[in-house]
């Protein structure tokens, strides 16, 4: 079967052995893989994913640059068959997702981003077949394959706890930044900011959902707008305490338990956008501590592959709340589906190309301009390269 291979950061089109699934596993022929900010990283920074692959016990299946690996994770397939002795609850024809996960002796490899688990760009893969989710409602393979990417950012936007009544501010507008704004669309949040360097990207975030679009080079995603009210100083925050401290004191109760009250009953808390991280350049999440109100959540998805520097004593003093994310869990992904298939979510305008094996470098390429491209499927089945959605 023909596979594009990446080693030593280099992508070439190879004829590699038919997969052979054995027991619990499938043999799928891939119908779209969506090319993901994961694989560009993968390709030039393969030493510092392993890496941190290390420091968290999973460097030993995460590749070195030398090792040869076929990438691809967002995928969307045809079931071909099973190895023995696996349960077969989906029969071969039907189309399916997948977490990329594969079962190897005692361990289990991330398809795509494993040596030993051919990933997304090529003919045909194996998957685990407890992985496995059925395509419903008839959803076309380009939406489909979105799964993944979506469900990166329905894990942070139900990570971040965020309200309807909140304000969302979303900092970069590449495919993570796009599919956080589709789910805060998609969950009713009230208003969502969005902030990109780039015209299109913006345009793009409008298109998915987005009700104010900043350019940073213009002005700050955080800058007052009529009918918020979020505390900008310490002073501010000192007046707020103080003052409904002395308000509570003149009611007939003990203002301790006015005040445990209005705690209990979630009325009165400093109102705070909650903050979508979604560059992962050096220096960004220093300049949000620097920009947000008091009391902000920010939220990292972007995935920042250098060490970086924020000020502590500056998130101290604004008291502001910083979480970590990273992937999704196997009900995040099926509610993703389903979500996008019932037409709760619409990330169409996301997709701007598709392309064949033999045009995935080409793309690569392609998705350096962030006014032409947001995310490129390939559809392994097709002949030839680049072309638009």
């Amino acid at each position: 079967m023909k596979a594009v291979v990446c080693q030593d950061a280099q992508l070439r089109v190879e004829d590699l052995p038919e997969p052979v699934p054995e027991p619990g596993q499938a043999l799928l022929a891939v119908e779209r893989c969506g090319i993901c900010g994961s694989d560009l990283h993968m390709r030039h920074h393969c030493g510092e994913l392993h890496a941190v692959g290390r420091k968290v016990g999973y460097g030993h299946v995460l590749p070195v640059a030398s090792e040869p690996v076929v990438l691809g994770h967002e995928l969307c397939c045809e079931v071909l068959d099973y190895g023995p002795g696996s349960e077969r609850r989906i029969k071969p024809g039907t189309r399916v997702v997948a977490q990329p996960l594969l079962r190897l002796g005692q361990e289990i490899h991330l398809a795509g981003l494993s040596p030993r688990a051919t990933g997304g760009y090529a003919e045909r893969m194996l998957l685990q077949e407890s992985a496995l989710v059925p395509v419903p409602n008839g959803l076309p393979a380009d939406l489909a394959a979105l799964t993944e990417p979506m469900a990166v950012g329905w894990h942070a936007v139900r990570r971040s706890e965020i309200r309807r009544k909140d304000v969302a501010v979303v900092v970069g507008c590449g495919p993570v930044g796009l599919a956080v704004i589709c789910l805060l669309k998609a969950m009713g949040v009230g208003i969502i900011v969005a902030s990109d360097f780039s015209a299109g990207r913006r345009e793009k975030a409008r298109q998915c959902g987005a009700h104010v679009l900043v350019d940073p080079a213009e002005g700050s995603p955080f800058a007052p707008r009529p009918g918020e009210a979020f505390i900008r100083d310490l002073p501010q925050l000192l007046e707020l305490s103080l003052g409904t401290r002395e308000k509570l004191g003149k009611l007939p109760v003990p203002w301790h338990a006015a005040w445990r009250l209005v705690e209990r009953l979630g009325v009165g808390a400093p109102k705070r956008p909650v903050v979508f991280e979604c560059v992962g350049v050096p220096g960004v999440l220093q300049q949000l501590i620097d920009g947000a109100p008091l009391m902000s959540r920010i939220v990292v998805a972007g995935v920042c592959m250098q060490v970086d520097r924020f000020e502590p004593a500056l998130a101290i003093h604004k008291e502001i709340e910083l979480r970590f994310v990273f992937g999704h869990s196997p009900l995040e992904y099926r509610d993703t589906l389903h979500m996008i298939a019932e037409g709760k979510v619409d990330c169409a305008p996301m997709v701007t190309g598709v392309t064949g094996l033999a045009g995935v470098a080409e793309s690569f390429d392609a998705l350096r301009d962030p006014e032409r491209h947001a995310k490129i499927l390939i559809d392994p089945r097709r002949i030839g390269g680049l072309a638009a959605a």
